[in-house]
């Protein structure tokens, strides 16, 4: 069965409600995704996260993401410490997450701001190191920033979630035991780079993930004209991640049972806490 390492379930697109989110979850299901892994963003969703994973069956981290970190406070730091330690026998809970750092956003790439990242970050890293537990890393323009602060704060791995950098930074993330995440922007034939690493980087490396409803495969995604004339932009929600496991099968010229099971180990590697989940299931 499949793995969505990476899905945003309790997102506002499945409505508030969460009835959408079980709908896509229950079509996943019959496509053959065995679990999924819901990331919070914020203290205001920890208890969302974990409700909703309970709810379907899936897996659950906590975290602060870098785009929240603008109206985080360190009272936020130590609720996130303190929730670690409420759920440390939570068999759904896998991973510190979804932490890391956002260079691309214009006011986030300020000076002051950078830093209050990267504290923020480190903070997090530290909180993983104490509470023993892997992390899912936001990387976008900020990889060299964050393998730095990973090899001064080593953690026990986890995944770089919705990899997009060179090879010489994919294989720095490999060396210090985290696995790669790979969804939606490797199904555009222009992504050619990303392909490239999608398809010669070891195959150990890597996992699945949708980051639902965000990243949309190419299947799914509508142009700005094409909205303009009346044409919906798709929903991107788990059940996706069977047709991006093909697009990794065909990219790599292997069979899709291989990319499955590959893939699958490689999540459970990345987030052992997974594996008693996965067993589990009837």
């Amino acid at each position: 069965m499949w793995i969505d390492t990476h899905c945003h379930l309790d997102a506002p697109e499945f409505g508030p409600d969460h009835a959408g989110a079980i709908e896509a979850r229950a079509r996943a299901t019959t496509l053959g995704v065995g679990r999924c892994v819901i990331p919070a963003v914020e203290r205001a969703n920890f208890d969302t996260v974990r409700a909703l994973a309970h709810r379907l069956g899936d897996a659950y981290a906590l975290g602060i993401h870098p785009l929240y970190v603008p109206r985080a406070s360190d009272d936020d730091l130590a609720a996130l410490d303190a929730q670690l330690s409420a759920h440390r026998d939570d068999p759904r809970l896998v991973a510190v997450g979804e932490i890391g750092l956002d260079f691309f956003v214009p006011e986030l790439g300020e000076p002051a701001m950078r830093e209050r990242q990267l504290a923020v970050y480190r903070a997090q890293l530290r909180l993983a190191r104490q509470h023993r537990l892997p992390v899912i890393l936001h990387v976008r323009r900020s990889a060299d920033a964050l393998l730095k602060a990973l090899r001064e704060l080593p953690v026990c791995g986890g995944i770089a979630h919705a990899f997009s950098g060179s090879e010489q930074q994919a294989r720095a993330f490999i060396d210090l035991g985290f696995k790669l995440g790979f969804g939606g922007a490797m199904t555009f034939e222009p992504a050619r780079r990303l392909r490239e690493l999608a398809r010669t980087l070891p195959l150990q490396a890597l996992v699945l993930e949708t980051d639902a409803p965000d990243i949309p495969p190419q299947w799914l995604y509508t142009t700005a004209a094409e909205r303009a004339a009346g044409r919906a932009q798709g929903v991107n929600t788990p059940a996706e991640l069977p047709r991006i496991g093909a697009v990794l099968a065909e990219l790599r010229g292997l069979s899709e049972e291989a990319v499955q099971e590959a893939t699958t180990e490689n999540a459970l590697a990345a987030l052992p806490r997974l594996r008693p989940l996965l067993e589990a299931r009837p």
